[in-house]
């Protein structure tokens, strides 16, 4: 008799279930202001650097299985621990999800247990507009001579974004990554979409798709909700990076969307003290946590001397861009994309703390990171 209840209980269950009336769970929306900034209370002062080991030029030669070295990944974030780092911000892409779903989920939980060990938890990161917009699988071509980041990849590349019918390969990516590890205590939180409208001009703007900025528009919503609906512990963020402080109602319709979105604000900024500064006063008025998720470029006057006090006064997370120097070649500036460096080197490294043996670039800078990460 109880078991025939039983069956007859879980069929109407499933039957109710089904029905077109029936209640189905809701996917959160926005934290709150309050749920915000209790979860930011919770976690340390957020410092660390945009991380990429010295042996990969992008995500993919990263991540993927011939290629993931888990003793040089150990080695280098020994060294963030070491001078107080707690975070990294980290890029994914959608088509390691494509090429084998349960193997990069098992790498990602492989990179989560060294991060552990050395008492640092990742930003991830979903999707990206900046570089290349032509990626694809397998061995990655050389880094460019002289050149800074030149193999780095968009995800989704232009195909796929300009192809609706592939969208819902980029929700089962979304979903399937924040729905494995958006309830674990390793992660700090997800950024869903980094420089969504940056159209590349000094590099692949003529390569771009020319509605490039629509198209992301109409996605970004629909990533966030795709992370939101399997309700994962961490916070939500796409970082604004090219906005004027100065003047607020000249918001792109990018970072009004990115803004209305986050549960915790995150911005990009390479300009002097007094700029970052502006930039974070204004942020404050949104009312929630801060996090900037890119800064530090020294001949622009960003250095770790002049942003980390800021940034700490101001309980501003702080991950700058660079920690090693290697194939990414992030140490050489910008306008290398112009004018190679290929027969000299930059007076002053534009990014990263660390040559790829561990040398610190300089000694001071790394004494003063550690020393203002320690109170």
């Amino acid at each position: 008799m109880k078991k025939a209840f039983f069956l007859f209980f879980t069929a109407a269950l499933l039957i109710a279930a089904a029905s077109p009336g029936a209640q189905q769970p809701q996917a959160r929306g926005q934290w709150s202001k309050e749920k915000a900034a209790q979860w930011y209370a919770r976690e340390p002062w957020p410092v660390g650097s945009n991380y990429l080991p010295a042996y990969a030029e992008n995500e993919l030669d990263m991540w993927q299985a011939a290629t993931f070295d888990t003793k040089e990944i150990d080695r280098e974030l020994g060294w963030a621990q070491e001078i107080g780092m707690n975070t990294m911000r980290v890029f994914l892409h959608d088509l390691l999800w494509k090429q084998d779903s349960e193997g990069f989920k098992e790498r990602i939980d492989t990179f989560l247990s060294i991060c552990d060990r050395h008492k640092i938890k990742p930003v991830f990161v979903l999707f990206d507009s900046v570089w290349d917009p032509f990626p694809h699988l397998g061995p990655q071509p050389p880094p460019r001579p002289g050149v800074h980041n030149s193999r780095w990849l968009q995800s989704p590349g232009a195909e796929a974004l300009s192809d609706k019918s592939q969208y819902p390969r980029l929700e089962a990516y979304v979903k399937g990554v924040v729905g494995a590890f958006g309830q674990d205590r390793r992660v700090l939180a997800w950024d869903v979409w980094n420089e969504p409208d940056n159209l590349n001009g000094s590099s692949y703007g003529k390569s771009e798709p020319p509605n490039k900025v629509q198209l992301v528009l109409a996605l970004l919503p629909q990533a966030f909700a795709w992370a939101r609906s399997v309700d994962p512990q961490q916070p939500l963020t796409s970082g604004i990076w090219h906005e004027d402080p100065a003047a607020p109602q000249k918001l792109s319709a990018m970072a009004k969307e990115q803004l209305s979105l986050s549960d915790i604000t995150s911005f990009h900024n390479y300009d002097p003290p007094a700029k970052f500064e502006a930039e974070v006063k204004w942020l404050e008025t949104y009312g929630r946590p801060i996090i900037c998720t890119e800064y530090m470029a020294r001949p622009l006057g960003s250095t770790f001397q002049n942003i980390l006090p800021i940034a700490k006064q101001f309980k501003t997370g702080a991950i700058n861009w660079g920690f090693v120097a290697g194939k990414s070649q992030t140490y050489l500036p910008w306008d290398s994309w112009q004018k190679p460096y290929v027969d000299r080197q930059p007076a002053v490294w534009f990014h990263d703390i660390f040559h790829s043996d561990g040398k610190p670039y300089r000694p001071a800078e790394v004494e003063f990171i550690r020393q203002i990460t320690a109170h």
